[in-house]
């Protein structure tokens, strides 16, 4: 990992905090090519192998040097290091949401142990109480929930799902609502969104933010149309694949 380079300011780069980077480690330098074109938030499979965190979207992809404090970790606190304590010198908090793909307690436990070491950037809740910083960590995919809640200092907090969005929890504990598109929309962009599909859509958002949740759907089409609708809808993450489409577009004025 080149911490040079991972750790340079952007000042050149306007940060996009509704920019998500998905399966962002599949990108040629993971982590890195979001920065570069402003993501506020990636996305990153891990693995629990011989007690170390691995980054890949299958056991296969795996490799002794794609650790997720190698990858990700590392860089983010190099950058906050030289950017005044932000990812993005003046620029919003940084996402970055683990998605648990191996057995959920054991992975949550290394991870926690791991993330213990990089609690100077790391938003956390200690006693009930947030402390703010530079980097959130949300934890998707195997979320063993009640054992992240019993966490008297936590540094992560839970994706919840559409289904979430009556729950009882804290927006401390549960900070994100994410949900695969179309599993509740048929609508993919082609022609008008109907009516009746953007009122559902905007009724999600409106009630994941009066309990001050954010919202990411993944499975969106990459497609100019739907990331339009997503974004006169207030969705806080747009999901994408095509990083310096979703850049273009974001940056366009649309």
């Amino acid at each position: 990992m080149n911490l040079a380079a991972a750790s340079a300011p952007a000042e050149t780069v306007l940060p996009l905090p509704q920019a998500h980077s998905h399966n962002d480690y599949l990108h040629e330098r993971p982590l890195l090519d979001a920065l570069a074109l402003g993501f506020c938030s990636v996305e990153a499979d891990v693995f629990l192998v011989d007690g170390e965190l691995l980054v890949g979207h299958s056991r296969a992809e795996l490799g002794p040097s794609r650790t997720l404090e190698a990858l990700y970790l590392e860089p983010l606190k190099a950058r906050v290091v030289v950017n005044s304590g932000r990812v993005f010198r003046d620029g919003p908090t940084f996402t970055l949401i683990v998605d648990i793909k191996s057995e959920a307690k054991s992975t949550y436990a290394a991870l926690r142990r791991t993330l213990s070491r990089y609690s100077d950037i790391l938003t956390g809740v200690k006693d009930g109480q947030v402390e703010e910083n530079a980097v959130v960590v949300v934890i998707s995919g195997n979320r063993p929930q009640e054992m992240i809640a019993a966490d008297r200092i936590r540094l992560v907090g839970i994706d919840g799902r559409i289904s979430d969005l009556d729950t009882a929890k804290t927006s401390s504990l549960m900070p994100l609502i994410s949900d695969r598109w179309t599993s509740h929309f048929s609508w993919r962009g082609d022609g008008s969104m109907p009516s009746a599909e953007r009122q559902v859509l905007r009724d999600i958002v409106r009630q994941a933010h009066d309990a001050g949740r954010r919202v990411r759907f993944w499975s969106t089409p990459e497609n100019p149309a739907v990331w339009r609708e997503l974004i006169q809808a207030n969705v806080d993450l747009i999901n994408t694949d095509d990083l310096a489409g979703l850049q273009r577009f974001l940056l366009s004025g649309r």
